[in-house]
């Protein structure tokens, strides 16, 4: 268990305290357990109706778990208040009338209370967890001890109570964690880009960007901003921090066989920029990129059938990240789109990838949103599903051709997550090949 986390139980500094989680995923779990153990008075409040205390795990003897709407009575007792991510205040605001801002916590914040290693924190809009995952495995190939979590795997609460400390913290932090962050700031600083997104849970883009950047605000002059050149007509002259401010972009620096497209560029660029601050070596970090493969639903080839590749893009959630993965074609796409729609300009975007993409295969949720726009450029065509659209593309497709999934979209209309809407698309692929 970490050292400040002992020493705080040791000094009962929150013994008898209530504290109350927001949501019943791993992290608001992670979070009730560290302030069970911090000795706090717990109590777990979902609003899904379903949930029962056997999902309170090791918890169920210590932590009340309360399901159903929100109500004020669940937290004007609270001393802390912690948010699960994807917890919009917002949709708090009722409940939470009368209890102080500050009050109020996510568990990126709770935990980072009591870190001591250094933090190189990574957001952005797109190619966060590729970047997060790169990093690690660079530092790691460098003979660093690095933990890997925040809005991917482990949970930070978790980190603290259940494994061994580690050299360096690398954290891929949302805007959902951020926007409830009172304290935490990273030693060195990675904004990769901004593009519109989760405007389904921010008010708008200020709201969204202003989320991002307070992960800089309080950084100092020893600490190290790293911003993509896209960003200087954004956030140039806000004033946003007062640490060292480094810009990059796409450079022909490192080879990187398994990680194509620009975008990609730019985020190997970044990677080595973050590790270079903890004594890795240029040499060290190009073996490292050297081998690094990409993660499963982010542009990954699937098969290649009767001379047509197959793509798995499911993790491209907007138009930004669908936009990076036609740029990194060189034979004409096919693109499977649809889902739930979190915002964006698609009449911008269809101006973009016109040249690149052939035909545009919607299927599922927000076809309304785009197939207006779409239909003006390109042939479109609706299926109610993912395996439906795959069949249609594959009987219309022609060898040098690309069918790719990368939907623009969350996953939620007709699946849990993005990695099994990606499952489903590989399934469609092997029946084609004959391979299920």
């Amino acid at each position: 268990m970490n050292r400040i986390v002992q020493d705080f139980i040791k000094q009962r500094i929150l013994t008898g305290k209530r504290g109350v989680v927001v949501g019943m995923g791993r992290s608001g779990l992670a979070a009730a357990r560290l302030l069970t153990v911090l000795g706090c008075d717990v109590r777990v409040v979902d609003s899904c109706d379903n949930v029962t205390p056997d999902a309170l795990g090791q918890l169920r003897d210590t932590a009340k778990l309360i399901t159903g709407p929100h109500k004020k009575e669940h937290f004007a007792d609270a001393d802390i208040i912690v948010l699960s991510p994807g917890v919009a205040v917002k949709k708090l605001a009722q409940a939470l009338e009368g209890v102080p801002p500050q009050a109020v916590v996510a568990e990126l914040e709770l935990a980072s209370w009591f870190i001591e290693a250094p933090v190189l924190a990574v957001t952005g809009t797109n190619g966060k967890t590729t970047t997060t995952t790169l990093i690690s495995e660079i530092l790691e190939h460098a003979g660093k001890r690095a933990f890997t979590g925040g809005n991917i795997g482990i949970p930070l609460c978790e980190y603290l109570l259940d494994m061994e400390p580690a050299e360096v913290i690398v954290l891929e932090v949302s805007s959902f964690q951020l926007q409830n962050c009172r304290l935490f700031k990273p030693h060195v600083g990675l904004f990769l880009n901004f593009a519109a997104n989760h405007l389904d849970y921010h008010i708008d883009m200020d709201e969204y960007l202003d989320a991002k950047l307070n992960m800089f605000s309080r950084m100092t002059g020893e600490d190290t901003a790293l911003l993509h050149e896209s960003l200087r007509s954004v956030i140039g002259n806000r004033g946003f921090t007062n640490a060292h401010v480094e810009w990059f972009g796409a450079t022909d620096r490192f080879e990187a066989p398994h990680l194509p497209g620009e975008h990609n560029r730019s985020n190997v660029e970044a990677a080595w920029q973050a590790v270079s601050r903890f004594g890795v070596t240029e040499a060290q970090a190009a073996e490292a990129i050297r081998e690094f493969k990409p993660l499963a639903h982010r542009i990954a080839p699937v098969a290649e059938v009767d001379g047509v590749l197959y793509v798995d893009d499911s993790k491209a959630t907007t138009l930004d990240a669908v936009l990076a993965a036609v740029r990194s074609f060189d034979r004409p796409v096919r693109l499977l789109m649809g889902g739930v729609w979190k915002g964006g300009d698609v009449e911008s975007f269809a101006r973009d990838i016109k040249g690149s993409v052939i035909h545009i295969g919607l299927f599922g949720g927000s076809r309304e949103v785009f197939e207006g726009p779409l239909s003006k450029n390109f042939t479109v065509t609706w299926d109610a599903t993912l395996t439906e659209a795959v069949r249609r593309q594959a009987g219309l497709a022609r060898p040098g051709e690309a069918v790719l999934l990368s939907p623009a979209t969350s996953s939620f209309d007709q699946y849990k997550n993005y990695g099994q809407r990606g499952d489903d698309f590989k399934h469609a692929v092997m029946e084609l090949k004959g391979l299920k």
